[in-house]
C-alpha cells in the first residue's frame, strides 16, 4: 500500500484516475502494450532475464493503470509472483520499465461453519472464494470420503494466511489448518515447517512427489522470489531451478500428469507443462526439441522422456529451466523433490507436534467462539487470528 502512495500519490492530486483491472487469459506483456498503445520498444530494449520475467504475469493478477485526466496512461503496476511486480512509467515517447517489491499485508484469517450440502459448495457460499473451498476438499481428498460419511450439521474449521494488497486479496490463501468433525470424530490436516501438509499422527496427505527431471545434472541456478542484484542494482526473480547439462541430454516428467502446453515461446523457447495432482503444474523450458507425441492434452507418466536439453529462447547456454507452481502461485521444487519420506520420525515428528499443538489451540478457539463464515464485499469475511500468529513467531 505504501508503494502505491508513493508511485501514484503525487498524481492523484492532481485529478489522475488509478484502474484496477484483471489480467486476461492469453495477454503477454507484448500484446499488453500493444492494447495499451504504448511503445514496443519497451519490451525489446529490456535484457533477457527482464524478458523472461514478463513471461512470469499470470492470468487473473489484479494490476493497477493510472491515468491522467485526460485518460493518457501514465504508470501501471503488475505482480509477477506474490513479492515482486512490473512497474510502467510511461510519457508520450517511452516507458521505463523496472521490477519492484510488493508492499503487502498478511492477515491470519479464520473461519467455521455447519455442513448444510457439501464443504466444496458450502464455503464458496459462506465466503465467496472458490480458493478456499478447492483448498480443503484437496486436502482431505485422500483420505476422506465426503459424499459417504459427511452428515448435515458437521462442522469445519479453516486457518489461513491471506495476503492483501491495496486492501483487497492478493495471492492465493495459504492453510494452515482444516478441520472437519464427522460423526463426532474430528480429522485435520496440518501445515508444516517443509511446507507439506500432514493428518495428526505425522504422515504426509498429499500424494504428489517429485523426481528430478534430469538425471546427474549440476544446478546452475537456483529458485528465488526477489533478490536484489548488487551490481545492477535492481531486483530480480528467478522462479525455478535450472539444469546445466550437454545439448540433447533426455527430460524426463517430473510427476505424472497432463500436458497442458507444448509449443514456442520468445523466452523460454520450446516450452512444456504438465498439469498434476493437488493443483500442481511443472514447465520445462528451452528445449532444444519435443519428444515425439509429447503435445496438448498427453497423459505422462513420472519419469517418461517429454523432451531434450536446449538453449532456445533468451539462453545463453544448454540448460532446462525447471519451474514448479501450486494453484497458481510459483514454489521452489527443490522442496518438493527433497521430500522423499511419506510420515515423520525423530527430531522432524517433535518438531511437527509442536506446530501442531499450536494450530489445534488455534481450531478449538475458533470453535468455541462458533465463529461462522460470512460475506462482505468479495473476501472480506472472516474472524482474525493475528494475535496468535505473533505468539507463534515467538
Amino acid at each position: 500500500m505504501r508503494y502505491f502512495l508513493l508511485l501514484f500519490m503525487p498524481l492523484i492530486l492532481f485529478g489522475s484516475v488509478v484502474e484496477f483491472e484483471r489480467w486476461p487469459k492469453n495477454e503477454t506483456f507484448l500484446t499488453f502494450l500493444e492494447h495499451q498503445h504504448l511503445p514496443q520498444a519497451t519490451y525489446y530494449d529490456l535484457d533477457a532475464e527482464d524478458q523472461k520475467m514478463t513471461e512470469e504475469i499470470r492470468a487473473g493478477f489484479n494490476y493497477q493503470i493510472l491515468r491522467d485526466d485526460n485518460g493518457t496512461l501514465q504508470q501501471v503496476l503488475i505482480p509477477i509472483n506474490d513479492e515482486l511486480q512490473l512497474h510502467l512509467e510511461c510519457d508520450t515517447l517511452t516507458c521505463k520499465f523496472e521490477a519492484i517489491p510488493i508492499i503487502s499485508e498478511t492477515k491470519r484469517e479464520a473461519f467455521m461453519l455447519k455442513i448444510e450440502n457439501s464443504p466444496y459448495y458450502d464455503i464458496q457460499k459462506a465466503t465467496g472464494s472458490k480458493a478456499l473451498a478447492q483448498i480443503f476438499v484437496n486436502g482431505f481428498k485422500n483420505s476422506l470420503n465426503f459424499r459417504r460419511d459427511l452428515r448435515k450439521g458437521d462442522k469445519l474449521v479453516m486457518i489461513y494466511d491471506q495476503k492483501y494488497r491495496f486492501g483487497k486479496p492478493f495471492s492465493m490463501p495459504t492453510l494452515q489448518v482444516a478441520m472437519i468433525e464427522m460423526r463426532g470424530k474430528k480429522h485435520s490436516i496440518y501445515l508444516n515447517s517443509d511446507g507439506r501438509y500432514y493428518n495428526d499422527k505425522g504422515a504426509q496427505t498429499e500424494n504428489f512427489l517429485l523426481t528430478r527431471p534430469i538425471r546427474h545434472a549440476r544446478i546452475s541456478s537456483t529458485f528465488t522470489k526477489r533478490r536484489y542484484h548488487p551490481i545492477l542494482k535492481r531486483y530480480r526473480a528467478h522462479l525455478g531451478i535450472d539444469y546445466a547439462a550437454r545439448r540433447g541430454t533426455p527430460i524426463m516428467a517430473a510427476g505424472s500428469g497432463r500436458v497442458i502446453f507444448a509449443g514456442r515461446t520468445r523466452g523460454y523457447g520450446n516450452l512444456t507443462k504438465i498439469r498434476h495432482s493437488d493443483g500442481y503444474v511443472t514447465l520445462y523450458a528451452h528445449q532444444k526439441s519435443f519428444r515425439r507425441g509429447i503435445k496438448r492434452g498427453k497423459y505422462v507418466k513420472q519419469g517418461q522422456i517429454i523432451g531434450y536439453v536446449g538453449t532456445t529462447g533468451l539462453s545463453t547456454g544448454p540448460h532446462l529451466h525447471f519451474g514448479l507452481y501450486k494453484n497458481g502461485r510459483a514454489i521452489n521444487p527443490a522442496r518438493v523433490v527433497r521430500i522423499t519420506t511419506k510420515k515423520l520420525s525423530g527430531k522432524k515428528r517433535k518438531a511437527f507436534l509442536k506446530i501442531k499443538k499450536s494450530l489445534d489451540r488455534m481450531v478449538e478457539k475458533v470453535l468455541k467462539e462458533q465463529t461462522k463464515a460470512k460475506r462482505i464485499d468479495d473476501y472480506q469475511y472472516v474472524y482474525y487470528l493475528q494475535r496468535d500468529k505473533q505468539e507463534d513467531k515467538k
